[in-house]
């Protein structure tokens, strides 16, 4: 797993190498010296063409530069890759450790590429702090959620917008979802019971459903 510590105490060693403050590192890549501190720190991570930047700037190669983060070889592929996704071999938990280092317009594009490998509800909770939300609502359309209970959805859903909460509505009626997770939806999608009492009418949901729905509505 990717180490932003050893990364950045490799970036200050080779600064130190090359006899440079931090000011000046800054200045070379255009950034405040704050910003150099935090990546020296391991406290934050640079974005993609800072990294070519600063490869540039020490006269070494990108694979020594991203490997001394002491990455898998899932993560290195990603971090190398990250402007032609096409080209890499990505995994789900590769993607989910790197997450929080990628800009959330480039977390989309391998969160749409991984799409048509299987996704489940876990990896999208994983990662959804990360995504913009149109990607959250794609990758929640075509996650699984046999792995969701009425205690992880009460958790992730005060961050879903409405299209999530659809989704998972529409995956509830449909039978992908198990049904009980009606009771966490409920709260925050108070309208739906029309919906719900005309599909158990079709016989698509269990008459358990208007129950919940009645017990809700008393509390």
């Amino acid at each position: 797993m990717f180490d932003t510590k050893k990364f950045g105490a490799y970036v200050a060693r080779q600064r130190k190498n090359a006899d440079l403050t931090q000011s000046e590192l800054a200045e070379k890549l255009n950034l405040t010296r704050q910003a150099v501190s935090k990546y020296e720190l391991g406290d934050s991570f640079p974005d993609i063409s800072i990294l070519v930047q600063i490869a540039k700037i020490f006269k070494i190669t990108l694979d020594e530069l991203i490997g001394s983060g002491n990455p898998t070889k899932g993560e290195t592929e990603i971090i190398k890759n990250v402007i032609d996704t096409e080209e890499s071999t990505i995994s789900i938990n590769d993607i989910i450790n790197l997450a929080p280092l990628i800009k959330p317009s480039i977390l989309g594009v391998f969160s749409k590429k991984l799409r048509g490998e299987g996704i489940n509800i876990s990896h999208v909770v994983s990662m959804m702090q990360y995504l913009n939300d149109e990607d959250v609502v794609q990758v929640f359309t075509s996650a699984g959620c046999n792995l969701m209970d009425n205690e992880l959805l009460e958790k992730i859903i005060p961050f879903l917008d409405i299209a999530s909460k659809e989704v998972i509505l529409k995956k509830i009626i449909e039978g992908e979802c198990d049904w009980h997770l009606i009771k966490a939806l409920l709260p925050h999608m108070g309208s739906i019971a029309p919906l719900l009492e005309a599909a158990v009418m079709e016989g698509a949901l269990p008459k358990e459903v208007l129950e919940t729905v009645s017990d809700y509505f008393l509390r």
